[in-house]
């Protein structure tokens, strides 16, 4: 996807994380160079006896899998070859992404602001931006967030996605559509508008981690190795088993999973691991950096050990801004436009933006719990 010219207005810089599209420019950036052991390696797999389980997660055991593309999947992109193998250590995962109810116990614990709530710097963002560009007016240039618009009829270019995204002033973690809508009765849906700084800050209060990407495709396929969806290669139980759009997309969401947008944990069932909605409803984000030529760097004739990523982001679609990899999808994903609702499925998003379809899931590991 080429991303418009940006000129005067927030909207276009904070679009600027949001492409679905695969590219295949030729840079090639230094690449933080996974470990990579030619000698036998033994993983932590099974959880330590004794250790105990902390409410709310599950152990993954440790495995060795394949990540990245299936040669089975007619929706892989290039950014997610080639496929390759890695071993990771089994670490516990919330079986659930963050909800309301749980981010809001942290903000009442610390009066944490998001960055979707505090004022904008225009010197410090326009030095993520390209060079000349104009200050949006004060109206626009206020706290908020990225929406999706509801109300779009018809849209005349499928790469023009300001069609579909609005950025909304007030729209936060507590007011997910704006100011004038509120999480009242939904303790149990997924927190959105969370930016990285949010979800590492959480993580820090909460002794968590975010996830790397080869963790959470670990638990993403439970007892599975090498498969497409978290429950296996069959596309058409889609439907029933993830929370994402039906219909034309951006114009009509049919519904036909029974959510016509986010809707609350649990509603679909586990994976093989116990473990919900790791595909469709909410974007999770994890710790790697995003890098389109990552994979196509990667010694892929051994196995690499706990991947922690590229060491430096890149991509042509965002130049000007350092991105993490998210994974799963979410609610807005559909085959026409951005088949994201499978586990190789990898996309970046600024580390200092949030929309209403972006969440996360922590994890902790054996040293973090002793």
């Amino acid at each position: 996807m080429k991303l418009p010219v940006l000129k005067s207005t927030l909207l276009l810089a904070a679009l600027l994380c949001l492409s679905c599209k695969d590219n295949n420019s030729k840079e090639n950036p230094k690449l933080k160079k996974d470990k990579i052991k030619t000698k036998e390696y033994n993983p932590v797999i099974d959880k330590p006896e004794g250790l105990k389980t902390p409410e709310g997660m599950v152990w993954v055991n440790g495995k060795t899998f394949l990540k990245g593309a299936k040669t089975n999947d007619p929706f892989a992109m290039n950014r997610e070859k080639p496929a390759h193998k890695v071993t990771v250590d089994g670490f516990f995962i919330d079986i659930t992404e963050v909800t309301n109810k749980q981010f809001k116990a942290f903000v009442d614990a610390t009066n944490y602001v998001t960055v979707a709530e505090r004022p904008i710097d225009w010197e410090k963002m326009k030095k993520e931006l390209p060079e000349g560009t104009e200050k949006p007016h004060d109206s626009i240039l206020q706290p908020g967030s990225l929406i999706f618009n509801k109300n779009v009829n018809a849209v005349a270019n499928m790469d023009n996605y300001s069609q579909w995204w609005t950025w909304k002033v007030g729209a936060n973690w507590k007011h997910p559509e704006g100011p004038e809508s509120s999480i009242e009765n939904k303790d149990d849906y997924p927190v959105v508008h969370i930016a990285y700084e949010d979800a590492m800050a959480y993580c820090k209060w909460a002794n968590r981690r975010l996830p790397t990407e080869a963790e959470w495709e670990a638990a993403a396929q439970g007892d599975n190795d090498d498969t497409i969806f978290t429950w296996g290669n069959d596309f058409e139980t889609l439907t029933k088993k993830a929370n994402t759009w039906q219909g034309v997309f951006p114009v009509k969401n049919e519904s036909i999973d029974g959510f016509e947008f986010i809707a609350p944990a649990k509603s679909y069932e586990p994976n093989s691991n116990g473990i919900y909605d790791m595909l469709g409803n909410v974007w999770e984000l994890t710790s790697d950096l995003f890098n389109v030529k990552y994979y196509s760097e990667l010694d892929t004739t051994k196995s690499i050990i706990n991947p922690k990523g590229a060491k430096t982001a890149f991509s042509p679609d965002n130049p000007y801004q350092k991105e993490h990899v998210m994974k799963g999808g979410s609610f807005l994903c559909h085959e026409s436009y951005c088949a994201s609702f499978r586990i190789s499925a990898r996309m970046g998003t600024s580390f200092d933006s949030g929309s209403d379809h972006v969440g996360f899931r922590t994890v902790a590991t054996v040293d973090m719990l002793e």
